[in-house]
């Protein structure tokens, strides 16, 4: 018998897929619930089970885009499994889908017998050519027997300039994945249909160095993940939110809808670019809650495991781009959402404190809005609410009540 498998849905709004990887080869023998290929969607990379056990004969190549519904491979359900054998998948250096390398040796370069002729350029070319700091044994005139014209020397376009021997001049070419196609879309959909602004502040994270310094160990061991940044800025977002609601809203068409709620996107790198998995009702979650589930979605996206209902919808987002070393950026906004967080890293600076210069380590923080809905006295206030959360965290993250806060 001979089944068809067709491409599943990954989600509602998804209607096609890019095969990324297949991880047999054709002809292998498969068993059922094996991984056989790797699909890219426009939110995640998904493996593909084998439905049956048999013989797998490829319908489509690494790189086809193929509807949802379409059948990428056909399975002989009444093959044998071969005595003796195993499943000769691909190594994991060919799970990746190959990068196509093209060379200038093997495109647009001449041909060694190619030659162009030199010392023919007439008068008004060679003028042309000198003020343009081009010689004429460069180009290859369109005149009789190859003499350098006037229209020539005007089209004529100056070069990098001489280049080092031995440099090597090879580039690669390869295609990009729906993945990050789809957020390449969304980058610019942002960019052009959002009035975007970005309002800055700093930070002293004195307080909560201090805090971690004298708790991470005890909260480790209790509940076996760190004490991190993280749910320090989630809940100060959360306690933002509820006094900036306008914030946590985003418009559609002609109506702005506020949520109740405040469902945290998460900016993490994954191994197939930018992945925004959500902290569903972070307004219920505790520090520990916010760091486990950190740890979980980070572990998930990292693994490829990450799933289109993880990254579907939020309502605000946080980016932390000081974990790369960026000291400022302009965070762009993730559409439908209104606002953005961006965090950086911590750099010791000298700042001011009742008249005296200290050191202490600030982290410059930026809030990226979108100014239709989100007025600038909102925005700034909003921000304002965040530091001072950070800055007083026993006041205004604990209720002063930190063992209990942190459910030690």
């Amino acid at each position: 018998m001979i089944l068809e498998m067709k491409v599943p849905s990954p989600g509602e709004s998804i209607t096609e897929v890019e095969i990324a990887a297949w991880l047999v080869e054709d002809g292998d023998y498969v068993e059922k619930d094996q991984a056989i290929a790797e699909v890219d969607s426009d939110k995640a990379t998904l493996e593909l089970p084998a439905e049956e056990s048999g013989t797998i004969t490829f319908k489509a190549e690494e790189g086809d885009a193929v509807a949802v519904g379409a059948v990428v491979c056909l399975i002989d359900t009444s093959a044998k499994k071969p005595v003796g054998s195993e499943n000769s998948s691909k190594t994991s250096s060919s799970v990746v889908a190959e990068d196509k390398t093209v060379t200038l040796s093997e495109v647009e370069k001449p041909s060694e017998k190619t030659t162009y002729a030199t010392g023919t350029a007439s008068p008004a070319a060679k003028k042309i050519l000198a003020e343009k700091g081009i010689s004429s044994s460069k180009i290859k005139g369109t005149g009789k027997d190859g003499r350098v014209t006037k229209e020539d020397a005007i089209k004529a376009v100056p070069s990098m300039g001489t280049l080092p021997e031995g440099g090597n001049r090879t580039s690669s070419r390869s295609k990009m994945s729906m993945l990050r196609r789809k957020v390449a879309e969304r980058l610019v959909e942002a960019k052009n249909t959002t009035a975007m602004l970005t309002t800055f502040n700093e930070v002293d994270m004195s307080p909560i160095f201090a805090l971690r310094k004298q708790y991470k160990e005890t909260f480790k061991e209790k509940h076996d993940v760190s004490l991190g940044f993280m749910s320090f800025f989630t809940l100060a977002i959360v306690r933002a939110l509820k006094l900036f609601p306008t914030v946590n809203s985003m418009i559609d068409g002609k109506e702005m809808i506020t949520y109740d709620f405040c469902d945290i996107s998460i900016a993490v790198s994954g191994p197939k670019g930018l992945m925004v998995p959500v902290i569903r009702n972070a307004e219920n979650l505790t520090f520990r809650g916010v760091e486990t589930e950190v740890k979980r979605l980070a572990i998930r996206a990292r693994d490829g495991q990450i799933t289109v209902d993880e990254m579907t919808g939020g309502t605000f987002t946080i980016s932390n781009g000081g974990v790369f070393g960026s000291m400022l950026s302009t965070p762009i906004i993730n559409p439908p959402q209104s606002g953005i967080l961006g965090m950086h890293n911590i750099v010791e600076r000298p700042v001011a404190i009742n008249g005296k210069v200290e050191i202490r380590p600030i982290m410059y923080v930026a809030l990226s809005y979108d100014h239709r809905i989100i007025d600038g006295k909102e925005s700034v206030g909003f921000l304002v609410a965040v530091k001072e959360a950070l800055e007083k965290p026993e006041e205004l993250l604990m209720n002063n009540e930190v063992k209990k806060s942190l459910e030690l």
